[in-house]
């Protein structure tokens, strides 16, 4: 048996690297700010630790673009490089600096933000560049150097006359990426993706406005002076400790984060934990519509405050991603170009976390003022729903907490509900009947038939309530959700006093020939014939619960279920005991009939919010003859 060991070739390597290492050319100057903030970071951890015998100070990173030379300056003031440190972490392709240093110092800088870990950032300068030069200084007493290669596996290496500590990367920008050679495409990028590194980078200057000086007439115009214009907040919110932070300080990094939104956050989550693994964050409840869709990827994932992404699917639990705010940690396994997440169980304890902070704190809300979250429920309830749905441990806790406002504007927990209803609304089989609407002004007849009764109805009218009363029915005892529309109150609910029929099976007969006969087989409507109080509507038009249910999971995400197009379906209840009714039966003029027939129907059309086009129209245009 033979062994050996594989030889890379740079010559093949290198065009790999610039082309396909990186699936966007624009984070390369992400990389070089964040090599450069690893070796400002460095230099501070190894004079904290008296390593380094020289003066740390106030090092800032700063962006230069020289348009005329075609040239990008990355400058700063680390620990910089000895030429034989050049030779080792540039010239040997893949061989990060940052590890070394980690695994170095292992005890002492685990806390020290460093960034890099594969070696390969800088070489994403070559997308962009066709020569890159390093000017360098180490925080040693040696020699400054000065290093250039022109993108081929061929570089020079020779002595600078550099004097300041730290280094410097100049790019030549290639003819196809001049872009990079724009103020405002550079201001984009460090916005994007620098805006809250921990080391000040300066891009250009600014004017500042200065106090008038005493004395000075109205007039006369304020002084003003040229300061260094620093991008980015290197101590973000998140950071700090939450004790260290009022309401308004939250409040104000919201708006930071999104200065295009006005809205203020309802409430917030800080989030801090260090074991089993190193995270930090901030995440922000906002108004939140019912569009399931348009409010996502609203959160952003952080690095060591290096900006990664805004898509946080694995990290974040889907039922979350409506919410805004930052996320931050070094224990997330991201691939080579930090650009997306790699599989990794670490990334399932994240979530898991997450899910159980959020939860816990809504949970407070709750407890500490509930009026307050009762005012905040139809802003944030869709989360709760969607999280009820989604997370069994979440649906745990939030069975505590999650809210079932009624038509009136009561609120109560699901414990609670089952309290108020208990005696009252059960069926014959003694299993609790909750009734619900989902539009109040749409339902108002059948609310108002409900509460004549004395019936407690909800109102539940978030788009994915279906899937969620699915989930209950199957998750609690003896229970079932039934909307007012649903089929008539009194078959829903069983007395003892059932109502018994006027009418006898030969009448009954009469009847529903004589309905048919109008409208029976070009109808949609299933004719069903009961006996209700007399002073119950005389038609009354329902959709069957179940059918009606399926339909809107369908439209909500259905498709998942393996449902098809379910159709319409509808039942036409004819009150047999309603005065109206009898007159129909015992009419002798057909055409009289028919016309009964026609305006009950349209009647319970019109209730149901199913009385439309020219069908409206006939209606109108027969009231006013009915009038006449």
């Amino acid at each position: 048996m033979a062994t050996g060991k594989i030889n890379v070739s740079v010559d093949n390597i290198f065009p790999l690297i610039k082309k396909f290492l990186y699936s966007d050319h624009e984070i390369f100057l992400r990389e070089l700010i964040s090599n450069a903030t690893d070796a400002t970071l460095k230099l501070k951890h190894l004079t904290s630790i008296g390593e380094a015998k020289v003066e740390y100070g106030n090092p800032i990173i700063e962006i230069k673009v020289d348009k005329e030379g075609k040239k990008l300056h990355v400058i700063d003031q680390g620990l910089g490089m000895t030429e034989e440190e050049v030779k080792k972490y540039i010239n040997e392709v893949a061989f990060s600096g940052a590890e070394e240093f980690l695994n170095k110092y292992e005890d002492s800088a685990k806390d020290a933000g460093i960034i890099g870990h594969f070696g390969l950032g800088f070489y994403s300068a070559f997308m962009v560049a066709d020569k890159v030069e390093i000017i360098t200084k180490s925080f040693k007493d040696e020699p400054a150097v000065h290093w250039s290669c022109d993108g081929s596996p061929n570089f020079t290496i020779e002595a600078s006359d550099k004097k300041e500590r730290g280094t410097e990367i100049i790019l030549h920008i290639a003819d196809d990426s001049t872009e990079f050679l724009e103020d405002h495409r550079i201001s984009e990028l460090l916005r994007k993706y620098n805006k809250f590194m921990p080391v000040p980078i300066k891009f250009g200057t600014k004017t500042e406005t200065l106090p008038k000086p005493e004395g000075a007439k109205e007039e006369d115009p304020a002084p003003t002076k040229e300061v260094d214009n620093i991008i980015n907040n290197p101590n973000p919110a998140w950071t700090k400790q939450p004790a260290d932070l009022k309401d308004e300080d939250y409040k104000s990094f919201y708006r930071e984060l999104y200065p295009m939104q006005f809205d203020e956050p309802l409430f917030h989550i800080h989030l801090n934990v260090d074991y089993p693994f190193n995270l930090t964050g901030i995440l922000y409840f906002p108004k939140l519509t019912n569009d399931l869709n348009i409010q996502k990827d609203k959160i952003q994932l952080y690095q060591n405050q290096v900006f990664v992404t805004d898509n946080v699917e694995g990290i974040v639990p889907e039922f979350l991603t409506m919410l805004r705010g930052v996320i931050d940690s070094p224990d997330i396994p991201l691939n080579v170009s930090r650009s997306y997440l790699q599989a990794d169980g670490a990334v399932k304890k994240i979530s898991s976390y997450i899910t159980r902070k959020v939860a816990d704190k809504l949970s407070s809300l709750f407890k500490n003022n509930r009026k307050d979250f009762e005012s905040k429920w139809n802003d944030i309830k869709i989360v709760i729903e969607y999280g009820m749905l989604s997370e069994d441990k979440f649906f745990e806790k939030a069975d505590k907490f999650a809210l079932y406002p009624t038509v009136d504007g009561e609120f109560y927990t699901f414990e609670e509900l089952q309290d108020k209803i208990k005696e009252n609304q059960t069926d014959k089989d003694d299993k609790l009947v909750i009734l619900y609407a989902s539009d109040k002004e749409a339902q108002h007849s059948y609310i108002a038939a409900a509460k004549d009764k004395g019936y407690e109805v909800l109102l539940l009218d978030s788009p994915i309530i279906s899937h969620l009363m699915q989930k209950l029915e199957t998750s609690k005892e003896k229970i079932s959700f039934a909307r007012v529309d649903a089929d008539p109150i009194d078959k829903l609910i069983q007395k003892e006093d059932t109502q018994i029929s006027k009418l006898s099976d030969e009448e009954k007969e009469k009847l529903k020939a004589d309905l048919e006969a109008v409208f029976g087989e070009k109808s949609n409507y299933t004719v069903q014939l009961e006996a209700m109080d007399s002073d119950a509507s005389p038609f009354i038009i329902t959709e069957p619960e179940f059918m009606r249910r399926m339909k809107e999971m369908q439209q909500t995400g259905g498709g998942m279920f393996g449902m098809g197009n379910m159709p319409e379906m509808y039942n036409l209840i004819v009150n047999t005991n309603h005065e109206l009714v009898s007159e129909i039966l015992n009419t002798k003029t057909a055409k009289k009939k028919e016309r009964l027939i026609n305006q009950s129907l349209d009647l319970a059309k019109l209730s149901k919010g199913l009385l439309k086009g020219a069908e409206l129209t006939e209606f109108i245009k027969r009231s006013y003859d009915m009038v006449k």
